[in-house]
């Protein structure tokens, strides 16, 4: 008996001391401390290609085949995305107004504003398509960025289009729809992700690495925007002859330039850690989240695009979502002169458009339980908004020799920090119900309602000279 005891207490310390290969149980784990994080260690990273064999993203076909490409974009991945298809006959219809009467302004705005809506809920849904065929956070990382050529697409037009000498001012209209589209996911489609996954259960679990370096990196962002903005206004009442406002309105411009070419130093170390030093961590969540899907049954059986297929249906959606943005762009001087604010135009109408592909994704993910993949589509637009798509506006402003920059209204700014703050404590403690969704969204119709009475940077501004 006591030869089998001592046997016995030799296994037992083998797997209190690891595994042999430096890595340690679940339970030595857990008995270190309450986090429940898991380890990033390289002996425990998963080894692969860039292209997973035999995944739920396979499609079982190879090459193109037509008539079965159009079934599978038009059924979707969900109903409300198949719904948005019917949108399509906009698409064309928008395309043939803007040659033929060009002189109906806002009907070229409006059908061109609705034909964005299926192009980018195709770009969404082929971009998905795509990350299910990669590594799991490259995917996501793919999906988000295919997502934010939309929103860079628009940017850049309305860059090219802006010419301060003929009275085309649309800086406001960039500067509002940087803010915008942040809040819009903050708000708005997190809002939405949690009221929907909230209906369906008492409460949702999502991991402490999603959210915890998500608000880390937003409130990092939110500082940088913030800064241009405060140093103008906290100067402004103190311009004099050798101090004049001219002098300070270049010196926001460089700061902001500097702060731009900061943050794209942030994005890159955020690209590093999430897809190499730190993967294995998302990774695991992720997977975790897959196995809490409610329909991965559905999904598995679910007909998908081949890869060549993929490739195919983003670079259609792309043109689409180009043409539409291009045409869009140039009928906001005609909206805005007819009585639409420049600031409710950027921050609330075109985040709400170039946005409907995530928001779309992200909500049924939420419905489905997976709520760590859902949070992924909120947060990561947003951080690659702040860290990528606004510094790489101002340096092309830069070098196009215009004045675009991070100073943006007061009120503005002030609107994106307090969004940043409440999210960030909604996710602090790693659950989510309905009302805290409900509470976010009416956060942004609160927003929406001020933003639609705040003057044009004609009438009244804090940070134009």
């Amino acid at each position: 008996m006591g030869s089998v005891r001592s046997a016995n207490d030799q296994k037992t310390d083998l797997r209190l001391r690891g595994n042999g290969d430096g890595s340690k149980t679940v339970k030595e784990k857990t008995s270190q401390g309450n986090s429940i994080l898991p380890t990033n260690s390289t002996s425990s990273k998963r080894r692969y290609g860039l292209f997973r064999v035999k995944s739920a993203g396979e499609s079982g076909r190879t090459g193109i085949h037509p008539w079965h490409l159009l079934k599978v974009c038009f059924r979707s991945v969900c109903t409300l995305s198949m719904v948005v298809n019917i949108l399509w006959p906009f698409v064309p219809a928008a395309i043939a107004i803007h040659f033929a009467r060009p002189d109906l302004h806002v009907w070229i705005f409006s059908l061109n504003y609705i034909a964005m809506v299926p192009s980018a809920n195709l770009l969404g849904f082929a971009g998905g398509e795509l990350a299910k065929k990669l590594p799991k956070m490259l995917g996501i990382l793919v999906e988000t960025t295919l997502s934010s050529v939309v929103e860079l697409v628009l940017f850049m037009v309305l860059l090219h289009n802006h010419n301060r000498t003929d009275h085309v001012d649309l800086i406001p209209v960039i500067q509002a729809a940087i803010l915008g589209s942040i809040m819009a996911n903050l708000l708005l489609c997190l809002g939405m992700c949690f009221f929907v996954g909230g209906i369906r259960r008492e409460e949702q679990v999502f991991h402490e690495a999603v959210s915890e370096v998500g608000t880390g990196l937003l409130l990092v962002a939110g500082f940088g925007l913030l800064i241009p903005s405060a140093f103008y206004s906290a100067l402004r009442g103190s311009v004099n002859e050798e101090f004049t406002l001219d002098d300070l309105g270049d010196y926001a411009l460089t700061i902001s330039r500097a702060t731009s070419v900061i943050l794209l130093v942030a994005f890159l170390t955020y690209l590093v850690f999430n897809l190499h030093s730190h993967n294995s961590i998302f990774d695991e969540v992720l997977a975790a989240d897959e196995d809490n899907d409610e329909d991965r049954h559905e999904e598995r059986a679910r007909a998908k695009l081949t890869l060549i297929e993929c490739f195919l249906a983003i670079a259609f959606a792309l043109t689409c979502v180009c043409m539409s943005a291009v045409f869009l762009v140039q009928e906001i001087e005609y909206i805005v002169a007819r009585g639409v604010s420049d600031n409710f135009l950027g921050l609330i109408l075109v985040p709400l458009v170039e946005k409907a592909a995530e928001h779309l994704t992200a909500v049924d993910e939420a419905w489905d339980n997976q709520i760590n993949f859902a949070l992924f589509h909120c947060l990561g637009p947003s951080i690659q908004t702040a860290l990528l798509n606004a510094p790489l506006t101002v340096i092309v402003g830069w070098g196009m020799d215009k004045e675009m920059s991070l100073n943006f209204e007061i009120f503005m700014v002030v609107l994106l920090v307090l969004s940043i703050l409440v999210v960030g404590n909604f996710l602090r403690d790693g659950k989510s119900n309905y009302l805290e969704g409900a509470l976010c969204v009416l956060v942004y119709f609160i927003v929406a309602v001020c933003t639609w009475y705040y003057p044009g940077v004609e009438i009244a501004s804090t940070n134009q000279y």
